[in-house]
């Protein structure tokens, strides 16, 4: 977990400070080269697990990701700070949220990820990518993905240094996921649990430690609508982006206790989140204590069942 945020954060500082050196714009910087960049751990680390013979592991990363999205990063900068939630980005990304979510229920029950479906949920991605682009180039003072890019400290200025940091962080990336992946089977074999559910709680909490780095810092300095953003956006790069690049190079079978439970318990967040965000004055701290409070109640559950299944 360790060298998957530090080797994260290096290749995010190296992209941004490259993609400055190109020419490249704040917003195109934040959509695209952070974006990737925070999505890494869980990209690298579900496509590890699937090529290792470990299915189960990698969708369960998925959803926990997403779920740890929501719930634990979203609610510690609400902690922080109330969330200021633009009904321009709720109406925008957690419409969209909301629609690559039922996307993924709905493909999901059919019981296997394969390559035609993957070809849905990138073409589903490259279409967001582009009408956020469109909609963040017309407010383009205020957008959020150029306050995000603004946000990342420690970039390099010169090139070589740059790109230094950027393939090491690349190299560290794998390599933790290797090693992440490698522990958690390693601990369900030897506790005797589903590969799914480490997927689903250490594995997941794991990989979302870039996001949860980059949220606190914006909540820090006064950019709490970027932890929104990066949030929903990272959501919709888990599930479309990630499983749809996963599912094109090998079919990605959905585990029984995903869809028994968990796939049901993202949907009923990401529909909770909603009136959350539409609340008056935005996520409230008290909202924001909530949604730690739900994640805690989920954690519990999970290793409820680890204690259950080890007796």
């Amino acid at each position: 977990m360790a060298l998957l945020l530090f080797s994260a954060d290096f290749m995010v500082r190296g992209a941004v400070g490259l993609a400055r050196r190109m020419g490249m714009s704040p917003l195109v910087i934040g959509l695209s080269v952070i974006a990737i960049g925070t999505s890494a751990p869980e990209l690298v680390t579900t496509l590890t697990a699937t090529l290792d013979g470990a299915p189960d592991l990698a969708l369960g990363n998925v959803v926990g990701s997403n779920l740890a999205n929501m719930l634990l990063i979203l609610g510690v900068a609400g902690l922080l700070k109330p969330v200021a939630c633009e009904p321009r980005v709720v109406a925008r990304d957690g419409t969209m949220v909301l629609g690559a979510t039922a996307l993924f229920v709905a493909i999901a029950v059919s019981g296997v990820f394969v390559l035609w479906h993957g070809v849905i949920l990138l073409c589903g991605l490259a279409g967001y990518l582009y009408l956020t682009y469109r909609a963040e180039a017309a407010n383009a003072e205020t957008a959020l993905n150029s306050h995000e890019a603004g946000d990342v400290t420690g970039v390099p200025e010169r090139v070589w240094i740059g790109a230094a940091y950027l393939i090491g962080g690349l190299v560290g990336t794998i390599l933790g996921a290797k090693l992440l992946v490698d522990g958690g089977v390693t601990v369900a074999e030897s506790l005797g649990v589903s590969k799914a559910l480490i997927g689903l709680t250490l594995v997941a909490i794991g990989t979302s430690l870039p996001e949860l780095a980059i949220v606190v810092v914006a909540s820090v300095r006064g950019h709490s609508d970027v932890a929104l953003g990066n949030v929903l956006g990272s959501n919709i790069f888990n599930l479309l982006g990630i499983t749809g690049a996963v599912a094109i190079v090998a079919p990605l079978p959905v585990p029984d206790i995903l869809l028994s439970f968990d796939i049901w318990v993202l949907l009923g967040v990401t529909v909770l989140l909603m009136p959350l965000m539409l609340t008056k004055g935005g996520l409230s701290q008290f909202g924001g204590g909530l949604l730690v409070f739900l994640y805690a109640v989920y954690l519990a559950f999970q290793f409820d069942s680890v204690r259950s299944m080890i007796s």
